[in-house]
């Protein structure tokens, strides 16, 4: 007895994802399988999405000063509320700014003036090189009353590192230690990890917004944030000074060579 023939017609089928009749008829069938949806209509709306909110957004990081120079550009009640916005914002800010200036701190003043602080906010902490050589340690000096003075809300502490811990070693300055709940939460050893002596109030800002001390959409953060990509992309455009300066730029740096700390 001879064996049963299968008795199915074979179906060319060149392209199932194309628009045909002939695909149609196999799609009704079952033969093959609907064609996906085109990622076209969702990509477009994506890219309006996007858009739209970039449009929500263009005033976030502007200050007052901004804000008035944009008085013939936009909508004067839309401006106006987000003038509104930026006033009662400011006005938080000074109320909270109840530090101001980097704390020189002792041993003995360590647990009440940096632990038990945490408790209630973050509290940063650098420990610094004995020696004036270390450029490092030079440069976060700096940038730390900087940070103090902007962001008063944030209690900055400064200590010698062999005050703090007797025998730590030089090549490990300047550390920065980040409290929080008597905790600490974050530990930089050195620049390196962060622009070394490059590092930047970006940078610095960075630290601020991970262990919550600051949030990522405080205008001050996003107003330097803007600047630094504003100055960046119009080097860029210009010629530039090359793609080291660019990224000198967005870790806010500034154009200070290496020379000024030698």
């Amino acid at each position: 007895m001879a064996a049963p023939t299968d008795q199915r017609i074979a179906v060319p089928i060149d392209d199932p994802n194309a628009d045909t009749e002939w695909n149609d008829i196999l799609r009704k069938h079952g033969i093959i399988p609907e064609k996906p949806p085109s990622p076209t209509p969702l990509i477009e709306e994506a890219i309006l999405a996007a858009r739209q909110l970039a449009h929500d957004n263009r005033l976030e990081g502007k200050d007052l000063s901004d804000l008035s120079d944009l008085e013939d550009d936009e909508d004067e009640t839309f401006l106006e509320q987000y003038r509104q916005k930026r006033m009662a914002e400011i006005a938080a800010l000074q109320s909270n700014a109840i530090h101001g200036s980097v704390y020189p701190i002792t041993k003995p003043e360590y647990a009440r003036a940096v632990t038990e602080a945490s408790q209630a906010a973050p509290v940063l902490v650098n420990l610094t090189a004995a020696q004036g050589s270390n450029v490092e340690s030079r440069v976060l000096s700096q940038l730390w009353r900087q940070a103090a003075a902007e962001y008063g809300e944030v209690k900055f502490c400064e200590m010698r590192a062999d005050k703090a811990i007797e025998g730590y070693p030089e090549r490990n300055c300047p550390t920065i230690l980040v409290y929080d709940k008597g905790d600490i939460v974050k530990q930089v050893v050195t620049l390196a990890t962060v622009g070394g002596v490059r590092m930047g109030m970006l940078d610095l800002e960075k630290i601020l917004v991970e262990v919550g001390a600051v949030k990522a959409d405080d205008m001050r953060v996003l107003k330097r944030r803007r600047a630094a990509e504003e100055e960046a992309d119009e080097k860029v455009a210009a010629g530039g000074k090359g793609i080291k300066s660019s990224r000198d730029v967005r870790r806010g740096g500034g154009d200070d060579d290496d020379d000024d700390w030698d």
